[in-house]
């Protein structure tokens, strides 16, 4: 019986060790809505980009062959937080550098309104690039607002994607002749 016993709590430590399992990706729609994060290492949840449930936040996506794509991540609230952005944990960029303000006296408020965040050069920002492939985005705080001169470290912010189609070159190559043979014509008529 006792060996037992001693199996079942070396099974439990083993359990209670073992990492948590990562929250399954978040599927971002490329349809240029903006998509919430949060930050909040007041609840212990650390620096990197989670959910409201407190899971991971990790945004998964595939651009097509053909098609590019546009990703923008901004700070959202009170300006002067700045984060890693990351894919597949490497880094993709960094958002603009903006000073560290007050969460006292904070000098912009926006709210949720993630598009006004983006137009306010308080805010941090980063837009980035993105050709054919997988993608599985997310981040961490790199920068915080400050509490009585200390990091808040505790945020809201926001991404979206954008995919457009890029021509092929015989597109191409056929808009530009069809436009050459529209100028013969005109010209010819005149």
């Amino acid at each position: 019986m006792f060996k037992h016993q001693v199996v079942a709590i070396g099974a439990l430590f083993a359990a209670l060790a073992a990492p948590a399992l990562a929250a399954p990706p978040i599927t971002l729609a490329a349809n240029g809505q903006w998509q919430q994060f949060l930050v909040d290492d007041l609840l212990s949840l650390g620096l990197g980009w989670k959910m409201d449930s407190g899971e991971s936040a990790v945004f998964a996506f595939t651009i097509a062959p053909g098609d590019v794509g546009q990703l923008t991540v901004v700070d959202g609230v009170f300006a002067g937080d700045t984060f890693n952005v990351t894919n597949f944990g490497n880094l993709l960029g960094i958002t603009s550098p903006v000073p560290i303000t007050a969460f006292e006296t904070p000098p912009a408020d926006v709210g949720y309104d993630f598009a006004a965040a983006l137009l306010n050069p308080a805010f941090s920002k980063g837009v980035y690039a993105l050709s054919a492939g997988s993608y599985a985005i997310s981040g961490s705080l790199l920068q915080s607002v400050s509490l009585d001169d200390l990091p808040l470290n505790s945020t809201v912010g926001a991404l979206r994607l954008t995919v457009t189609a890029v021509p092929e070159p015989t597109s191409v190559a056929m808009m530009v002749a069809g436009l050459l043979l529209f100028g013969a014509i005109a010209r010819r008529r005149a």
